[in-house]
């Protein structure tokens, strides 16, 4: 029996200024383990005096988790928090009940320019903290534990993961991991949970003999064997966790509840999200 369920390619996306690849979610389903959003964004070369504006917008029952590889960001949100994120620092938001931020270039890097490379996704809440308090929490790379060995880096970015466990806070079973394979290594996906993928940032992987280039999503069969070998240096991604059960999702909002999504949309309308401090400008509601 194969250990891929699923091949899921990325599909670009413009935001305005700078194309996303987006993965997440995907035409056969939605969600691996609590993730249902992941765009990949770069790698991109933005000239002096440009860079990312995503002007302030609203989120309700995920938390966002921004990795970057390159490149710098300046979190700001309605909580007040203003925090630069650097690559191999997480940046995890805790909507909860509700929280608006903005993700905007530094005039420092707007003026010299930058090389941007990284990862944003979107991982849903259980439905006892769907309405939580929403947080932000920054952690530096330096506290990220590591693994370097046979040509396999690993970095444990949210979660637990060989032998790993990452002091990123999280609400269910959850891997997320950043790992750098040099060439003609092999690396074994632990079976311990039931929804694994992995994402092909760079270079190229092999699966069972079939090979698969980046902004490939392969997502494994539970319980399967899956091993990942490198004929050139690589890059992936690694994520999954315990499934959460079925969620809505509409623009910027997740929930277990379609009334709650409606909601939250009226308030956005209306005007009745708190505003990030210092900043004007939102992003308007969509059409439906």
């Amino acid at each position: 029996m194969t250990s891929i369920a699923h091949v899921v390619a990325a599909r670009g996306r413009d935001l305005g200024g700078f194309e996303v690849r987006r993965v997440l979610p995907w035409g056969g389903g939605r969600m691996v383990g609590p993730f249902i959003f992941l765009d990949q964004l770069g790698p991109v070369e933005f000239a002096p005096g440009r860079g990312i504006d995503v002007r302030p917008h609203p989120h309700i029952g995920l938390a966002t988790v921004t990795y970057l590889f390159e490149g710098e960001l300046v979190h700001r949100d309605s909580l007040g928090v203003v925090q630069t994120i650097r690559p191999g620092d997480v940046n995890w938001m805790t909507a909860g009940r509700g929280i608006v931020h903005s993700e905007r270039t530094g005039p420092e890097m707007r003026a010299s320019g930058q090389r941007m490379h990284g990862l944003q996704t979107w991982v849903a809440l259980p439905r006892e903290y769907e309405e939580a308090e929403p947080a932000f929490d920054h952690t530096p790379a330096a506290k990220l534990p590591e693994q370097d060995g046979d040509g396999v880096k690993l970095r444990v970015i949210a979660g637990r993961a060989f032998g790993l466990v990452s002091p990123v806070r999280v609400f269910s079973e959850t891997f997320y991991v950043d790992v750098a394979m040099s060439a003609r290594a092999a690396l074994d996906i632990p079976a311990e949970y039931s929804d694994r993928a992995a994402y092909v940032l760079q270079g190229s992987i092999e699966v069972e003999g079939r090979e698969f280039g980046a902004g490939t999503l392969l997502i494994f069969t539970a319980g399967s064997k899956a091993q990942l070998v490198t004929k050139k240096a690589s890059r992936v991604a690694l994520l999954g966790g315990a499934p959460l059960g079925e969620r809505h999702i509409w623009w910027n909002f997740v929930s277990s509840s379609s009334a709650r999504i409606e909601q939250a949309r009226r308030q956005w309308a209306d005007g009745a999200f708190p505003p990030v401090p210092g900043e004007s400008e939102l992003i308007p509601l969509p059409e439906r």
